[in-house]
């Protein structure tokens, strides 16, 4: 049995009381709904006190029963889930025993809670065949409809529950529109979370948390709203504030402002090819593109050609290129060309907030002979909200090459120095 040191329960405000006790007969007018989804910002105080409602729930209702903890993937469930729980459970002096092996789960008391992770639509597989008491999905939003379906399916156990949370997203989410917009039918609790729901965060923090987002970012994250991805990307970018001249990028170069040089990667062939090469100087500003490949009929050569010639010019190499990794055969290329390519983090949604953020909080310039690259800028659109592409919850696919470029460089490079 595990034994952990150093967890203290913290106060709890009137929406986490009320996360935590909704289940309960006599006491909470909430007690026979089947399920609660608990959903607004991030750092809202829901999971710690979801987790604590769970754990108590199902101990105090069964006894030898199973129970399903599901996350995004394994590794999330464990950092965003088990971690928690294991420290409550020490906390309470509640006995536990975590079984890794092929068939992973937690056992508490009589009761077994198996664990999941539910990130594609095979995943909905390895719940078959199971019977359980209740389940318990953290970021439920994230996962498919029918790994969703398949947990709630499971749950055939007389007095079983649903426990979800999740951060808002597209406003036609399945989530949205089949079960919270329709939470009394659905027998369902619907709690709204905000940062102000969680006692435990200083206005400090609050305030570094908020300038961490930007955009349709920020009315999801920070303000917990489910509202569509429409308009203008990059609403944020304006010429006279994110546009530095060649002549000031040149005086950067002879002064030695910049520490380190880093490239980008976006291919094309009958599409543009797009590469970048960024200037990272100290301060307040964190990245400026100096300059843009933007051509078509390319061949990987002509850009390891010209990466050669602006490290020629800069008078070192370029620390890293991070490109698509859709084409390991040219990021091969240009290593032949004893270049620093590797693949890039091409995750949409975390890299577009990283550049919406960047460029909000004035940490990101585009040189103005990078012309293609601001002309991106300046279009680059989301769907509209009756166009079928809106469901993506993506920016169009169009007019987007340097777009694409610049997103791999920054979200790759930046996103660990958070």
């Amino acid at each position: 049995m595990k034994k952990n040191k150093g967890f203290q329960f913290k106060p709890f405000s009137d929406q986490q009381i009320k996360l935590l006790t909704w289940w309960l007969p006599g006491v909470s007018p909430y007690a026979d709904y089947d399920g609660i989804i608990a959903e607004g910002s991030i750092r809202a105080g829901k999971t710690i006190a979801m987790i604590d409602s769970f754990l108590t729930w199902s101990l105090e209702t069964f006894d030898g029963e199973s129970f399903i903890l599901g996350g995004k993937t394994m590794g999330a469930l464990k950092r965003n889930v088990l971690n928690p729980l294991f420290q409550i459970l020490v906390a309470k002096g509640i006995a536990y025993k975590y079984i890794r092996s092929d068939d992973p789960h937690v056992e508490i008391g009589n009761n077994i809670y198996y664990l999941f992770g539910g990130d594609n639509e095979k995943s909905q597989d390895k719940v078959q065949g199971l019977t359980a008491a209740g389940a318990y999905l953290d970021e439920a939003a994230l996962m498919p409809k029918s790994f969703v379906d398949q947990v709630m399916g499971r749950c055939s156990v007389d007095g079983a529950k649903y426990f979800f949370n999740c951060n808002p997203g597209h406003p036609k989410h399945w989530l949205k529109v089949e079960i919270i917009d329709h939470a009394k039918e659905k027998n369902f609790l619907v709690l709204h979370f905000t940062m102000d729901d969680n006692l435990t965060l200083s206005k400090k923090v609050k305030e570094r948390l908020k300038r961490m987002f930007s955009g349709v970012f920020y009315l999801r994250y920070i303000l917990g709203q489910w509202v569509v991805a429409e308009g203008l990307v990059y609403d944020m970018f304006k010429e006279k504030e994110h546009v530095i001249s060649h002549d000031k990028v040149q005086k950067m170069l002879d002064d030695h402002e910049f520490y380190r040089f880093i490239g980008g990667v976006d291919w094309g062939y009958r599409d543009p090819m797009v590469g970048g090469v960024y200037g990272l100087p100290r301060g307040k500003v964190k990245a400026i593109k100096i300059a843009e490949f933007y051509k078509t009929k390319q061949h990987t050569e002509d850009l390891a050609k010209w990466f050669i010639e602006w490290q020629k010019k800069l008078g070192t190499t370029l620390k890293v290129i991070y490109c698509d990794s859709a084409e390991q055969d040219r990021i091969d290329t240009l290593r032949l060309w004893k270049l620093h390519a590797r693949n890039a983090d091409k995750e949409i949604g975390a890299g577009l907030n990283t550049v919406m953020t960047m460029i909000q909080n004035g940490e990101y310039l585009i040189c103005e002979d990078c012309k293609e690259t601001i002309n991106e800028m300046l279009i680059y659109s989301y769907p509209g909200p009756d166009d079928p592409a809106a469901k993506k919850d993506q920016p169009l696919d169009e007019n987007n090459h340097a777009m694409d470029e610049s997103r791999y460089v920054l979200h790759s490079y930046f996103r660990k120095r958070k």
